[in-house]
This record gives structure tokens, sequence and C-alpha cells, in this order.
């Protein structure tokens, strides 16, 4: 198990990015947040590598069908723990 925040730049508010967002981490067993921020939406996941590897895959090719993602930044962070994924 391990921890990642990421940070999606580009057209990623107001578009369904969250929603899609949560639903890529159920699918994928993830656990974490997703919230806007100013100008990107923030990511707290937590899950297996693969799963981490699947879900990331995903949302950055734009999670919804209308978003497109300009930049992110993904850093590793020590382990956190959350009893599910949800949007805040």
């Amino acid at each position: 198990m391990k921890s990642l925040h990421l940070k999606v730049y580009g057209h990623v508010q107001g578009v369904g990015f969250r929603f899609y967002t949560v639903q890529h981490a159920i699918k994928f067993n993830v656990t974490g947040t997703v919230q806007n921020v100013n100008d990107y939406v923030e990511i707290f996941a937590t899950g297996s590598e693969s799963a981490l590897n699947h879900f990331t895959e995903n949302v950055l090719r734009g999670a919804s069908p209308m978003s497109r993602v300009a930049s992110y930044e993904i850093i590793e962070i020590p382990l956190q723990t959350f009893n599910q994924f949800k949007s805040i």
C-alpha cells in the first residue's frame, strides 16, 4: 500500500471531474479524497501500487468526458488511511 498526492490542472472544474474521479477510485479499490482548489483539482489517494497506477492513468486521461488535463504533479507521500474515497 502507498499514498499519492496529485494536483491536476486544466479544464477540470465544473465538468464532473470529481464525480468521475470517485467512480474510478471505487472501480480500482482506491481510498482518499478529491477536491477543487483554486485552479486545480487536488487528490489524495491510497491503494496498492497496481490499483494506483490504473487509477492515475484513468484520471490523467481526463476523468470526465468533458475534462481536459493540461498538466499534473504526483508525489508519493507517507501512507494515509482513508475509509473510502470521497469528494470534499
